[in-house]
């Protein structure tokens, strides 16, 4: 059973790695406006990797890295390479509080792919979130706010959010791929290392499809804040917050993240947020709480 730990002394960690979480979205389109989707995901991870580069020898944790660097590196490619550039690419066509809000279901897909592949059981209640969040995603799909000017062509913004949920399936996998083969590796390690290998992944796409004309100072800005703040220090905040707050409360950073990023979307770029988006995301919200057990109702709400 883990040990009651006071909030003040996770709750700053927690407020901050949600609003860092939440500004990658409006970060993403700065950067992806000019650079691209494929250039802003792997400059991204080429920032965040040297960043954590020093920390890596600093602790230490090279020989673990090489001990597991196969593995490592493929959950870089599932958990950033692939995802970071799939969300470029929709917050360039629908708003990011829309994007950020169908990112409240990893858990979901945390759930089944748990279920499918590590058999971890799902009672009905857990069912029943799975169908009500995903309820929610296709509710809030059908009336997903596009970015003005944006293409609408290949089904307008229905494309953009299913690449949001191809995002949310590949974090939802690599969640239990880091379960199956990554138990007990230093946490430096697999951030620094899943880094590294999404820059590899995305290093020729990166060069393939780099921009004509040099970007401005704004999008690099972006790019930097993405790499520094939005992953590298985020993985350190997330990992010292499940060491001090628990796996349960870490996770629920997820909830708060749509939050910020829907405020920076509405303050910064001037984003429209509608009750439809409210709702919806209160949806998704309930549907992730039951079907990843942190709400319950009935005689198991009782279970310790």
């Amino acid at each position: 059973m883990t040990p009651s730990i006071p909030t003040r002394a996770w709750l700053g960690d927690f407020l901050l790695l949600a609003a860092l979480w939440g500004s990658s979205f409006l970060f993403m389109r700065l950067g992806a406006t000019d650079f691209g989707p494929l250039p802003t995901a792997g400059l991204r991870v080429t920032v965040a990797a040297l960043v954590l580069l020093p920390l890596l020898v600093a602790r230490g944790q090279v020989p673990t890295l090489r001990r597991h660097f196969g593995r490592i590196l493929a959950a870089g490619v599932l958990n950033s390479a692939i995802p970071f550039a799939l969300y470029s690419y929709a917050v360039m066509h629908v708003t990011t509080g829309t994007a950020s809000i169908v990112n409240a279901t990893v858990p979901l897909f945390g759930a089944v792919v748990a279920w499918l592949w590590l058999s971890d059981r799902l009672d009905w209640q857990r069912w029943c979130g799975l169908a009500i969040g995903f309820t929610g995603v296709t509710l809030l799909a059908s009336r997903s706010s596009a970015v003005p000017g944006a293409s609408t062509a290949l089904g307008g913004t229905l494309l953009p959010v299913a690449a949001c949920l191809v995002a949310c399936a590949c974090y939802g996998t690599a969640a239990s791929y880091a379960k199956r083969y990554l138990g007990g590796v230093h946490p430096i390690a697999t951030a620094m290392g899943s880094q590294l290998g999404a820059a590899l992944a995305l290093a020729i796409p990166t060069a393939l499809f780099w921009p004509a004309q040099m970007p401005g100072a704004k999008a690099w800005f972006a790019i930097v804040a993405m790499g520094v703040l939005c992953t590298a220090l985020a993985y350190l905040l997330y990992f010292r917050l499940i060491e001090r707050a628990g796996p349960s409360r870490a996770l629920a950073v997820t909830f708060l993240a749509p939050v910020f990023a829907v405020a920076y979307g509405a303050v910064l770029l001037g984003e429209p947020v509608t009750l439809w988006m409210v709702g919806c995301g209160l949806v998704i919200l309930v549907g992730t709480l039951v079907s990843t057990g942190l709400l319950r109702w009935g005689r198991t709400a009782t279970r310790a």
